[in-house]
């Protein structure tokens, strides 16, 4: 009967970290809106956030590579669009 009892508590236990989880992520997702994390995540991913901090080389080759590939993006972008996209 013991065994019956614990099987139960940990069924319990298991269903209430699940209910735990799922409100914490739906707090998250209403307490913050996905284009205000989406921005902080675009903000930190130029500024190099995730380079060494104490190595500011590699922190401003990172910002410098990004920033240039997001340049060469833009630029790729406007050529194929005046290109194929627009009347002429």
């Amino acid at each position: 009967m013991t065994d019956k009892r614990r099987e139960a508590e940990e069924a319990r236990k298991r269903e209430a970290d699940e209910a735990l989880r799922r409100v914490e992520r739906d707090s998250e997702t209403i307490g913050t809106s996905s284009y205000t994390r989406v921005a902080r995540q675009a903000s930190d991913h130029f500024s190099g956030k995730d380079a060494d901090p104490d190595d500011r080389i590699e922190v401003w080759g990172r910002r410098i590579g990004r920033i240039a590939g997001l340049i060469f993006f833009i630029g790729l972008v406007l050529y194929l669009v005046t290109t194929y996209v627009l009347p002429r």
